[in-house]
């Protein structure tokens, strides 16, 4: 009998709620999983802590963090102390956006995974209940992933590598209840802009008014600790 190899993820994991069910959609695929965080200058730790925990949880076999410096070009207020996290959305593209995020987060995520030889990227990207921002779109994961085979030597040698966002045209509530099937602490996540660093959330901020909701429109009591 031949046996198939087992096919390697990269996973990137923010330690928020659709990251941590994205990692158990993947292995629950057949991926082996490699979960990727990155630390870019974010105004705290607890969501990098609650990655820790998702990954270990969800039978990642490795977990690495990897450092990048937003905070010195600025331009969001996840990054910038001096621009306020807002307590509602507004119109247009909101100050929590952070310039490149996703690019530079799915770039090295593709740099891993050819180190790994790995043919498959998982991100949580959403564009159903989500803050407007323009690369969670469904647009620019399809143009990376795109950009991922032209650029890549695994990709020019005939290794294609794929982007995947599953959650893309979830709503909140679909995400909760496919985390409950999926048997995702959504306790042990972090969503809030602001956490503390007990990772009690705000409840002001936009991504948690997004979670509380969805929790509430699945019919799921809300296991986020709250400041």
């Amino acid at each position: 009998m031949t046996v198939t190899p087992a096919r390697r993820a990269v996973i990137l994991v923010s330690g928020g709620m659709d990251s941590a069910v994205t990692l158990a959609l993947a292995r629950e695929r057949g991926f082996t999983c490699h979960a990727l965080s990155v630390a870019y200058g974010q105004r705290h730790a607890s969501e990098l802590e609650a990655a820790q925990r998702v990954a270990r949880a969800l039978g990642a076999v490795e977990h690495k963090t990897v450092d990048i410096d937003l905070r010195s070009i600025g331009g969001s207020a996840l990054t910038q102390d001096s621009i306020a996290v807002p307590d509602q959305a507004g119109s247009g593209i909101p100050a929590t956006y952070v310039p490149a995020r996703n690019t530079i987060m799915l770039s090295i995520a593709l740099g891993w995974a050819e180190v790994l030889g790995a043919g498959d990227i998982f991100c949580g990207v959403n564009a159903v209940d989500y803050s407007g921002y323009p690369d969670c779109r469904p647009e620019f994961i399809a143009a990376f992933e795109r950009l991922a085979n032209l650029a890549t030597k695994a990709a020019v040698e005939g290794a294609a590598l794929r982007v995947h966002a599953p959650l893309m045209r979830s709503s909140k509530a679909d995400i909760v209840r496919e985390g409950v099937r999926l048997n995702v602490d959504f306790a042990a996540t972090v969503s809030c802009y602001q956490a503390d660093r007990h990772g009690r959330a705000c409840r002001r901020c936009d991504a948690c008014r997004l979670r509380a909701q969805g929790f509430a429109d699945a019919g799921v009591a809300d296991p986020t600790l709250y400041v």
